[in-house]
């Protein structure tokens, strides 16, 4: 296993990357430049049906994940938890709150994307809806970031759910409150069996830098020493 570990020092790490990763995958990816510093990472940003298709192809080495509780053929290994948040209208007097509860906010039309765009985690915000037995009301649908935090800020009381993200502007007139519930989990879609040299590099760095929960939103970018392509 330590030959292993020393000839997984060269070569491509080829990994699967979400969107809007937040500040997680750069730490990793500073580590990785310390354990391992003549492995390079490609990292690939596809949709979540091909993430999974690349990883079990053998094209990806790994694929990160995001509220997927299961993977047909692929173990998947949770590697970080992070809240989620809710932009509600700055003056409204739920504003205030420094965590909310979804109790706090059931009556207050909520904007999701549709589930086709993304199932897991449409499915993880509905299903802590019932178990917080809360009824949904659901406002406009959320289309891209900029164009509903606007429409937030200055149309009819609404809000929606975000997840940690990157390199995004301030809206001075929509609040971000973290939410006691529900969680997000990211995980590690692998091949199932004893992982490769790259891949266990990869989990040591990530079990060594995985994010804290609790953190505000992360709204400015971020950069590495590690070679990415």
């Amino acid at each position: 296993m330590a030959a292993d570990i020393r000839s997984g020092d060269d070569g491509v790490l080829r990994l699967g990357a979400v969107n809007a990763p937040g500040d997680g995958i750069y730490r990793m990816l500073g580590e990785l430049a310390t354990v391992a510093p003549r492995l390079q990472v490609r990292l690939r940003r596809l949709s979540l049906a091909d993430r999974l298709a690349a990883v079990r192809s053998g094209e990806l080495d790994a694929a990160l994940v995001r509220a997927l509780p299961a993977a047909p053929e692929l173990e998947l290994l949770p590697v970080w938890t992070d809240p989620l948040y809710a932009a509600l209208p700055a003056d409204h007097r739920l504003a205030d709150e420094p965590v909310l509860r979804l109790k706090q906010l059931a009556g207050l039309p909520v904007r999701l994307a549709p589930r086709e765009n993304n199932p897991p985690f449409h499915d993880l915000v509905m299903d802590a809806f019932r178990a917080a037995g809360v009824e949904v009301c659901l406002g406009p649908p959320f289309t891209d970031f900029q164009e509903t935090l606007v429409s937030i800020a200055s149309g009819p009381p609404s809000w929606t759910v975000l997840y940690e993200v990157s390199g995004l502007p301030v809206f001075p007139m929509v609040a971000m409150r973290p939410l006691a519930e529900p969680a997000l989990v990211t995980s590690l879609a692998v091949k199932p069996g004893p992982p490769s040299p790259r891949v266990r590099h990869l989990l040591n760095a990530l079990a060594a830098t995985g994010p804290a929960a609790g953190r505000r939103p992360v709204l400015g970018g971020h950069r590495s020493g590690r070679r990415v392509t």
